[in-house]
């Protein structure tokens, strides 16, 4: 059974009170350091047992967003030891030393995705995406004026929150319903979202509407940038497995007594095709060289730590 701070984490994580890549992984990690420092066990399997049950819970919360995964299975490859104080010191490093990691990582991400925009760039966003505002804000920081047209993204109108932080930033924001986007796709100059996974290929599965975005955007020679810490890249789509695409409770989008059926996938894949940027905290690739990336990151075979 694990801590109450996991089951905790693992049902705000489920239930998106927790959204965003980068905070569920942080939240993940930090629900791992909680696991060590109250497991009761008193041998080193045992303890080794409680926090893999522990990542497994967690593991299962969003099967989408690879974020999560990966951030598990870097702090369970940082546990080691002979003894139980050791391995709980270990995974307390671990959990410390990856949120240090994210902290750089978005930052860094953010300088370098501010350089693609200029003083009076209007920009056209979808969800929300902490590493994408991370680009903005080193714009705006870089005294570059933009504006920003920003996609509701139904059912759950995360951009919403994108409009409350842009305006916080002091950009001009115009809050648009996401039937929208193609009329007003000519008064932008850059399409910006995030991911929550980037495949081997260089398409990107985030949430669901980006793909009819982006294709409409090339339509229109509007370039989309992809701003995604290296952390978004699935490692195992190296090996040909698929990311599963999440199917959300029908309630968030009727919840009034409708006798019909209701489809909710939470996100869609975007083809690398109308992808002309993904802005990582290592730089800025082409969707089709990421796969180098890729391996540079975990290798050409990822272990899975989750079956040790």
């Amino acid at each position: 059974m694990v801590s109450d701070a996991v089951a905790d984490t693992a049902e705000r994580i489920a239930s998106m009170e927790v959204r965003g890549a980068a905070t569920i992984a942080r939240a993940a990690a930090d629900a791992l350091a909680v696991e060590a420092r109250e497991s009761d066990a008193d041998t080193p399997a045992a303890f080794r047992a409680d926090v893999t049950a522990a990542a497994e819970r967690l593991r299962e919360t969003r099967p989408t967003a690879v974020s999560l995964p990966n951030a598990l299975r870097l702090v369970l490859g940082g546990m080691h030891g002979e003894t139980v104080p050791e391995l709980r010191e270990s995974v307390i490093t671990a959990v410390e030393s990856f949120r240090a990691e994210l902290d750089a990582a978005q930052d860094d991400l953010g300088r370098v995705g501010g350089r693609r925009f200029a003083d009076g760039d209007t920009v056209m966003t979808h969800c929300h995406s902490t590493d994408a505002l991370a680009c903005v804000e080193h714009a705006v920081d870089a005294g570059k004026s933009l504006s920003a047209y920003v996609k509701e993204t139904r059912p759950r109108k995360q951009g919403h929150i994108t409009a409350e932080r842009l305006r916080d930033l002091g950009v001009d924001v115009t809050l648009v319903v996401d039937s929208a986007a193609h009329h007003f796709l000519p008064a932008v100059d850059h399409v910006l979202v995030g991911a929550d996974a980037v495949r081997s290929d260089g398409a990107v599965v985030n949430k669901i509407g980006t793909a009819g975005l982006a294709a409409s955007a090339s339509e229109r020679d509007v370039p989309v940038t992809v701003a995604a810490q290296t952390l978004k890249l699935a490692p195992r789509t190296l090996a040909g497995h698929p990311i599963e695409i999440e199917e959300r409770d029908p309630t968030e989008v009727l919840d009034a007594d409708l006798d019909v059926s209701v489809a909710n996938p939470a996100f869609d894949v975007t083809p690398s095709r109308y992808i002309d940027a993904v802005v990582t905290e290592r730089g800025q690739y082409a969707p089709e060289s990421l796969v180098t990336l890729m391996r540079e990151r975990y290798g050409d075979q990822p272990d899975d730590v989750f079956s040790e």
